[in-house]
């Protein structure tokens, strides 16, 4: 990758982040807008809110997928960017929880600057590169993860924490200035991906690959929502901070390997390197739930750190050998909404299947989720290699 491509890609990731520090750092914070700046009582109201922007962005990304394909993907890139700040801004002035709502659905629907920002770098880079330059998104999406709800808590402090909204409307036009001064990218019609244009099979359709990362993306978010309450009644006195701490595990694994290994794994046997990664995720979520005592889940977190690194990997990929100039858009606009779809249902499951069980469930329904698709994968393999020895 030369200089102008890795600054393109370095801005496209920075634009990410400043953009998405916002959206992912402030629902960690809803119970208390609620109560601090909307004066409202009802508590229950913060999972549903927390829930409305991921239901229309996965309702929304196909959508803009496909004005991307039509119109150019910068200028599509360019309105995400503008759709999140008008919509951080009328959250900051919401005078009460029915427009603080009608915000977060327009965040949902005009914003998507993970899909677009794909999209964007696929006319700038393919191949292996193009894996590289996904694994670097998830990569800062993933910081903005760790890193915001922490920075935003210290300024959770002023009167109305709602009025916070207003500053980090900022930071995605900050985003659309730097984006602006970016070349179009925009490349020739029917341009293929390096791995079609080497002649390498493809190893697996867009269906299975939406259907592969659903599952993974089920299985792990599935039990995000009960994790505190987990971890504290299979440890006795945990603290809420060593409890999110323990939480956050995984997602520092990844930031900490996802650059190093993606240098390093192939782009070939991606289904067998994807099956490795779910029956591994598979036996850290039934550990999990099997030995809940701090020091196990520890040492089990750390590894689903891994597999969940190598999964991603693996996923992005598979995406990469499918992608060119022409369906970037709608590829990753589903891809977007595919994720958003598992990350929806995932949270509703988990709330049935806590009250109807126990606070282990989510950690059986991902590990059994990731079990099929492992079970599926292996199927992909050996198929594969009866055609290759036949």
């Amino acid at each position: 990758m030369n200089t102008d491509r890795r600054r393109v890609v370095a801005t496209i990731m920075v634009c990410h982040f400043i953009a998405a520090f916002a959206a992912l750092g402030m629902p960690p914070f809803f119970a208390l807008i609620l109560d601090k700046s909307l004066h409202s009582e009802a508590a229950y109201l913060a999972g549903w809110l927390y829930v409305v922007p991921t239901f229309f962005t996965a309702i929304s990304s196909p959508w803009w997928g496909r004005l991307a394909d039509k119109y150019g993907k910068k200028p599509l890139l360019l309105r995400a960017q503008l759709g999140l700040a008008g919509s951080f801004l009328l959250a900051g002035f919401a005078p009460n929880t029915w427009v603080f709502f009608v915000a977060l659905s327009l965040q949902g629907l005009l914003g998507g600057t993970f899909a677009a920002s794909n999209a964007y770098l696929a006319t700038v880079v393919s191949g292996p590169a193009l894996t590289r330059s996904l694994t670097m998104m998830q990569w800062s999406a993933r910081a903005a993860l760790v890193i915001a709800p922490a920075g935003l808590g210290l300024l959770m402090t002023m009167e109305s924490p709602l009025e916070l909204y207003r500053y980090l409307a900022l930071f995605p036009l900050i985003a659309v200035l730097f984006i602006n001064r970016l070349p179009t990218c925009q490349a020739q019609a029917g341009t293929q991906s390096s791995m079609q244009a080497k002649g390498q099979a493809i190893e697996a359709t867009p269906m299975q690959i939406y259907a592969l990362q659903f599952a993974f993306v089920f299985a792990t978010v599935i039990t995000f929502p009960y994790f505190v309450p987990f971890i504290q009644a299979g440890s006795g006195s945990v603290s809420p901070a060593i409890a999110g701490l323990v939480f956050g595990l995984p997602h520092l694994v990844y930031l900490l390997c996802a650059v190093p290994l993606s240098r390093y794994l192939g782009q070939r046997n991606l289904v067998l390197m994807l099956l490795l990664s779910y029956l591994l995720l598979a036996a850290t979520l039934f550990g999990q739930a099997l030995f809940p005592s701090l020091p196990a889940v520890v040492a089990w977190r750390v590894v689903m750190g891994l597999s969940m690194t190598v999964g991603f990997i693996g996923l992005h990929a598979l995406i990469a050998g499918i992608v060119n100039s022409d369906n970037a858009g709608r590829t990753f606009g589903w891809f977007e909404s595919n994720s958003k779809w598992g990350a929806v249902i995932a949270g509703l499951i988990a709330g049935t299947a806590v009250q109807a069980l126990d606070l282990r469930a989510p950690f059986f329904i991902g590990a059994l989720t990731m079990l099929a698709a492992g079970c599926y994968l292996a199927g992909l393999v050996f198929y594969r290699l009866r055609l290759r020895n036949s």
